[in-house]
């Protein structure tokens, strides 16, 4: 799985600049697959957006923090309110077998690799 850093698509597919936060994302593989964890605090579910479009895993969340309207800000460390990541899958992965679970600002998804791809015992005979 390769990463890319691509711009926004909308629903037209035509491309547009909008500028967001590279969430950091840890990939573990194992014979069956690999899990990918993305933290995205801020991030509610209803705001979370993951496609796989074909050979693409898209990951593209928009943070749901507001700030009390007596209140300013004296500081600000983090001032994009979105996230995206946009990663190649390898052929060895099957994007119709792809879990998602956001629990405590941390995405898990979980991509089965392709029966074609997994290891297989070969029983010998003779």
């Amino acid at each position: 799985m390769n990463e890319q850093t691509a711009v926004t698509r909308d629903g037209d597919h035509t491309a547009i600049e909008q500028p967001a936060l590279l969430p950091p994302v840890d990939v573990i593989e194992d014979d069956s697959g690999i899990t990918l964890y993305a933290d995205l605090p801020g991030v509610p579910k209803d705001k979370l957006d993951v496609q796989a479009d074909g050979e693409m895993l898209i990951i593209e969340g928009e943070m749901a923090l507001e700030m009390p309207k007596d209140l300013e800000a004296t500081h600000v460390e983090v001032n994009l309110p979105r996230y995206r990541r946009v990663f190649s899958l390898s052929k060895e992965l099957d994007p119709g077998k792809l879990s998602a679970e956001l629990k405590h600002g941390v995405l898990r998804l979980r991509i089965q690799k392709a029966e074609r791809a997994k290891p297989r015992r070969i029983e010998v005979t003779g």
